[in-house]
């Protein structure tokens, strides 16, 4: 497929992508995450519930957040706005990349819930803070860079497309 052809695609699909609302990935990622979760905090007997965990009597509530849409949706942009990237190459990055998101996410989630029963709400908010602010970023970034190095990823996101698309103009 041509380069400009394939760079409409491409862009066109994640415009409908950031059109879309997040909660899609939370509606496809709550209930495993919701399963996930409780199996690994078996020893607190959590009860599920339609969007939350109960654990003595106290309700913690998923939200989209707390699915990593964002990360989801960072990940899949990535993949489709690097040139070059094939279909199967990119099907394979976002497979790889949302199981890793997946388990680090669930990771996360059982760890904070585990600080706040044993440590408390004020260690809980703060962590759960910083790991929002900081870590969650820093993680899709370096799991991109891995990716990179593993799978031979020579363009850059929208730069290399860009530069392709001046080129041309040119001519």
């Amino acid at each position: 497929m041509r380069h400009e052809y394939s760079l409409a695609l491409r862009v066109s699909i994640a415009l409908i992508l950031l059109l879309l609302p997040v909660d899609i990935f939370y509606l496809l990622l709550l209930k495993p995450t919701l399963y996930a979760s409780a199996f690994f905090l078996g020893s607190y007997n959590p009860i599920m519930t339609a969007d939350s965990l109960i654990i003595n009597n106290i309700a913690l509530k998923f939200i989209p957040a707390c699915i990593a849409s964002l990360a989801y949706l960072l990940l899949i942009l990535l993949i489709l706005l690097t040139k070059d990237l094939s279909f199967k190459k990119s099907f394979g990055l976002f497979l790889l990349g949302s199981l890793i998101i997946f388990a680090a996410n669930i990771i996360r989630i059982d760890a904070l819930i585990y600080v706040y029963f044993e440590y408390g709400r004020d260690l809980f908010n703060q962590l759960h803070l910083f790991i929002w602010d900081i870590l969650s970023s820093v993680f899709v970034a370096s799991m991109w860079i891995f990716f990179v190095y593993i799978f031979n990823i020579k363009s850059i996101p929208v730069y290399n497309d860009l530069i392709a698309l001046y080129r041309m103009a040119k001519r």
